[in-house]
């Protein structure tokens, strides 16, 4: 008999006679004995688990080995909430907990431990456990549960409070004064559950409360909440299914075990920040001499206004902003001031007051260069030094040289390589503002039957360091962009030299087509504004392509590389094209998102269609776990390292009588 042929049956009788034999060596023994596999217990609980009519605020929780708690910090939830945080500690083989907080009326307490316990020697969870007990004449045992997602990506959200408010208290104030009078915290699936609820009509908020007060008191916070009707928390009996393994890879039964089912068990919270229209200067900048950059925690339609103390800033600058012009770049015009290590100058830009009010805001400000103008010409005297050595070796040589060294040339960048996508852009990026952009030097030419001609297209800039060549670019296509030198003239002097670059637009082959049907359109009729944005994103969650659904809900997107691709939708509610977060303060949700929960395989010369009801699923189940970030939190299990020992045993055992 080989060892692996075994009997589960062998190796059980094994383990008993083992554990008969050393029944004393629960803790292990120096000779590898048999290991501690049971989780531990609870003997008893002062005041009782489910006591009622309780004033105490010290409880004292027995077990029948030494334990430990994890993390009680995150996993232990006491409610109601607790302003002054309880003191939670384990001491030998209890658990020792005071509540700092003054008991309420009629109301029941909760300690929810999630699987923060386990035993002190092998680490074995005690599984999920919760003590209560009430101050008044009853336990309130109802249960709600849910999910808080992040409304921009649906990510699972980890460690925010979810808590309820009664429906009856309908203050506009409610989430910024009052604390919930339930609560709980999601776990690493964005699931949480709030217990001890008594019946009646709730509302569900969610928090990530940074300073512990239970109040949404910053605007920093993380906030979700549900605005359809209130809740109504009940039950009902139910069946499961449990299955009982035998190890890790056989089931030993599985049975149908009854359960009390709470509801509702689905919430679903999409949460999101509020919009941070706060503005204040962050910082500013001169890492290169000729440009200062300054750093804005929100824009503002009106640029800074700069004022020079010793320098003249009449047309001093040209101006560059980002697109949510909350970076602002002033490019120096004049080389005498790129040259000037120190400029000193009065600032003038919109900020906000400590009242949350746009007010203008001088500021006297100076702004040092990173390099100054003596290392600068040290590091081109060195250059130059170096240039002339090469020029010696050339002219000793015979070999020609030149008496004049060239400065450099200004180098544009180009989007492309040698080949690029039928809808690809071709973009040329500047590295300074021009003052001169000769488009009759820039040249486009496409090859049909072996012969070159001239290609229409389109050279204009799209921002201060931008510019598009717009051109109807054909399939399986070749073209060349030569642009001629000097084209592009810099501030400061420096032109191009002549660039050529070959562009192969690729065939339709090497392409595969999708079309998303999204059916029933979730905007309605008087939407007049509203668009649905269909998204394709890469495994990493990022947007790699997206396009705007018709009237009928159909999205399409030719020319896709061969990949796997995830779907994502936004209900553009303000047709702004992009995704707007809620404001609390108006009562506005952020706009809708969803995921299709397949994967979507396009390979080359396939035409995938899809069809999509987005809410089909739900929301809580759409991501797919492959791009989900935020994964589940790993699940405590007993070890059973006994199973192994006892297999261990047998096989010995088998060996030693030469089976």
């Amino acid at each position: 008999m080989s060892p692996k042929s075994i009997s589960p049956a062998l190796i059980c009788t094994l383990f008993i006679v083992h554990c008969t034999l050393f029944s004393c060596a629960r803790m292990g023994n120096p000779d590898g004995g048999w290991y501690d596999d049971t989780p531990p217990s609870v003997l008893s609980a002062s005041p009782a688990d489910g006591s009622t009519g309780i004033r105490a605020q010290k409880v004292i929780i027995n077990f029948d080995e030494y334990i430990k708690i994890e993390d009680a910090q995150n996993k232990v939830i006491v409610s109601p909430p607790q302003l002054e945080m309880a003191d939670i500690k384990a001491s030998g083989r209890r658990i020792i907990i005071e509540l700092k907080d003054s008991l309420k009326e009629n109301t029941t307490y909760t300690v929810d431990f999630s699987d923060a316990i386990t035993d002190n020697n092998e680490g074995n969870p005690m599984g999920n456990y919760t003590y209560s007990f009430s101050t008044g004449s009853q336990i309130d045992t109802l249960e709600v549960s849910g999910y808080c997602l992040n409304a921009q990506d649906l990510e699972p959200l980890k460690g925010m409070l979810v808590g309820l408010y009664e429906a009856s208290d309908t203050t506009d104030s409610l989430f910024y004064k009052k604390p919930f009078l339930r609560v709980s915290r999601t776990n690493g699936s964005g699931h949480f559950t709030i217990k001890g609820v008594a019946p009646g009509r709730y509302v569900v908020y969610a928090l990530q409360d940074s300073d512990g007060d239970f109040l949404f008191s910053q605007k920093s916070e993380t906030i979700g909440y549900l605005t359809s009707d209130t809740i109504s928390p009940t039950w009902k009996p139910d069946v499961r299914q449990d299955t009982v393994w035998l190890d890790s890879l056989h089931i030993a039964d599985i049975k149908r075990v009854g359960f009390t089912h709470f509801l509702p068990d689905d919430l679903t919270l999409l949460c999101y920040q509020h919009p941070m229209t706060d503005r204040s200067l962050l910082k500013q900048e001169r890492t290169e001499p000729q440009k200062m950059t300054f750093y804005f925690t929100y824009g503002h339609d009106s640029l800074p206004h700069i004022e020079g103390l010793n320098f003249r800033s009449d047309s001093a600058f040209i101006v560059e902003a980002s697109e949510r012009r909350d970076t602002v770049s002033y490019w120096l015009r004049d080389t005498t001031l790129v040259n000037q290590d120190t400029l000193q100058y009065v600032l003038t830009y919109w900020m906000t007051d400590t009242l949350g009010q746009l007010v203008l805001q001088r500021d006297t400000m100076e702004s040092l260069a990173k390099t100054s103008y003596e290392k600068r010409m040290k590091d081109l005297q060195k250059e130059r030094e170096k240039w002339e050595k090469e020029q010696d070796k050339h002219r000793k040589r015979g070999e020609h040289y030149d008496t004049v060294m060239p400065r450099k040339p200004l180098q544009p960048k180009l989007s492309v390589s040698s080949q690029m996508d039928p809808l690809q852009q071709l973009t040329i990026t500047m590295p300074e503002p021009l003052v001169g952009c000769d488009t009759s030097a820039v040249h486009l030419y496409v090859m049909i039957d072996s012969v070159w001609y001239r290609a229409p297209h389109e050279l204009r800039q799209t921002s201060t360091l931008q510019y598009l060549l717009d051109a109807k670019w054909q399939v399986a296509t070749e073209y060349s962009l030569e642009i001629d030198s000097a084209a592009f003239r810099g501030l400061y002097g420096l032109v191009n030299s002549p660039i050529k670059q070959g562009i192969k637009v690729r065939s339709e082959d090497e392409f595969s087509k999708l079309i998303v049907e999204i059916a029933p359109s979730p905007l309605s009729p008087a939407d007049t504004t509203a668009q649905i944005i269909v998204e394709l994103m890469d495994s990493g969650d990022k947007p790699v392509r997206r396009t705007v659904a018709d009237e009928r809900g159909v999205a399409r997107f030719p020319y896709l590389k061969p990949s796997t691709y995830y779907l994502r939708a936004i209900v553009d509610l303000d047709g702004n094209g992009q995704w707007d977060t809620g404001d609390y303060a108006l009562g506005r949700q952020a706009e809708p998102v969803y995921y299709f929960p397949e994967e979507v395989e396009c390979k080359a010369k396939w035409d995938v269609n899809r069809k999509w009801n987005l809410n089909a699923t739900p929301r809580f189940r759409q991501k797919p776990a492959k791009i989900t970030k935020q994964k589940p939190d790993k699940e405590k299990q007993l070890k059973n390292r006994n199973l192994e020992r006892a297999r261990q045993l047998g096989i010995e055992y088998m060996k030693s009588k030469g089976l």
